[in-house]
């Protein structure tokens, strides 16, 4: 019997128990389609927040800040040492009010020699009072502080140019209403003014062009400004004030080698922290949420690889049952020359089609479900994240789980397929 004729026999036995192996597709089906759901949760989640990451910073800059020892230590908050402490001024990044050691034009020398830094600059976050389109109404304007160093979800028009000689502002979805513009694509290459204040409290008007829309995240929020925009407002927001404040910073971006290690980032961490510098790369930042979502995963996973296991002891009942039955069936073939090598493939063959057939139906019904429901929660709930789609399916992970299911059917034919092969064909064919 060739093996073409063997898997023909193989799937029409699969059938003589209609209902026997159709429990057995169900529970097999069972964990496929939880499998394939979890795996795709996993990818749109995941997908989601990686395209996300850049609205907390670029992959090859650490972002720098004075080392607070007694935060870290927990014990309270240290001694005023005005020899230490500086005050940065709201328009340098720093809380209202707040006095934290603030990095100066000193410390970003001592980053920028640091052994792996290719560069160093302050991070400066400008306080503008108001957005106003057209001679409209103003209205309050949120900037996004790490802009200068990201790629934008857009939803129209162009990323910032920070090499550019114009000023640049992204606006987001939201601010288009606000705005009284029609579109993402009408408010691109218009001009907005931003109002600002002076050390002194003067307005001053800064007009801007809208060189893109962007999309709200979930890990950033807020308008982006390019550098010269975000240089020509610092400018006038510190315009007056002491020296000693303009000149100091709550953190910095300092740039290493994209292609960096991780044996090397972790290197120039660690010299920094001898410096007194704390430094913290995107992974870092995100951390926390790969870690959440991948233990959830990890979870659902758990339950559906026992449905596959309960799954494989029906696969196990069902083959040792056909066994039975096929007594005297197995004895005639033996008898007529088939090996028990081949009695084996067969049982076998069985197994890993009920397995297929089982986790092929689960993983479509998961796809269509799936999409079916992740694309109502992104018109309903999820409805203001666009791009957000809870549930995608990669193709390679798909294929990966009908295998597993298949190899784990192979695996609990085994034994059914092993009694077979041994079958004595004369007390086979005896056998009633």
């Amino acid at each position: 019997m060739k093996f073409i004729d063997i898997v023909k026999t193989a799937i029409a036995n699969s059938f003589r128990s209609k209902l026997r192996t159709g429990l057995t597709v169900i529970a097999i089906f069972i964990g496929a389609f939880t499998l394939t759901i979890t795996s795709g949760i996993g990818t749109g989640v995941t997908s989601y927040i990686n395209t996300q990451v850049s609205s907390i910073g670029a992959a090859d800059v650490l972002t720098v800040s004075k080392t607070n020892d007694a935060a870290a230590s927990g014990t309270g908050p240290a001694p005023y040492d005005p020899e230490k402490a500086t005050t940065v001024s709201l328009g340098n990044g720093s809380r209202p009010g707040s006095t934290i050691q603030a990095l100066t034009t000193k410390d970003l020398e001592a980053i920028k020699d640091t052994k792996g830094i290719l560069g160093v600059d302050p991070s400066v976050q400008v306080t503008p009072d108001y957005i106003q389109h057209d001679g409209g109404g103003k209205f309050e304007l949120t900037v996004n502080p790490t802009a200068t160093l990201t790629t934008a979800d857009l939803a129209a028009g162009a990323q910032l140019d920070n090499d550019s000689s114009t000023d640049q502002i992204l606006v987001p979805t939201t601010y288009l209403d606000t705005l009284d513009f029609s579109s993402a694509k009408a408010a691109i290459g218009q001009t907005v003014t931003i109002g600002i204040r002076d050390f002194a409290g003067t307005v001053q008007e800064v007009p801007a062009t809208v060189v893109g829309v962007q999309n709200e995240t979930l890990l950033g929020a807020g308008a982006g400004l390019n550098q010269p925009l975000t240089d020509r407002l610092h400018d006038i927001e510190v315009d007056g004030a002491p020296e000693a404040s303009s000149q100091s910073y709550a953190t910095a971006t300092a740039r290493f080698d994209p292609k960096a290690s991780e044996a090397k980032i972790t290197a120039i961490k660690a010299d920094l922290a001898d410096q007194g510098y704390a430094s913290q790369t995107v992974a870092d930042q995100i951390g926390s949420f790969e870690t959440v979502i991948n233990v959830i995963i990890g979870v659902l996973n758990a339950f559906a690889v026992i449905a596959l296991i309960a799954a494989g002891f029906g696969i196990i009942n069902t083959l040792l049952m056909s066994v039975q039955e096929r007594t005297r069936e197995i004895g005639l073939m033996k008898a007529m020359g088939m090996n028990g090598g081949r009695v084996y493939t067969l049982f076998s063959t069985e197994a890993v089609f009920i397995g297929f057939l089982g986790s092929a139906l689960g993983a479509l019904v998961a796809v269509g479900v799936g999409s079916l429901v992740s694309n109502i929660l992104a018109d309903t709930v999820f409805s203001n994240l666009p791009g957000l789609q809870v549930v995608q399916f990669a193709p390679s992970s798909i294929a990966i789980i009908i295998g597993v299911v298949m190899l784990i059917a192979f695996l609990a034919g085994t034994l059914p397929a092993r009694a077979a092969a041994r079958q004595n064909p004369i007390d086979a064919l005896r056998y009633e």
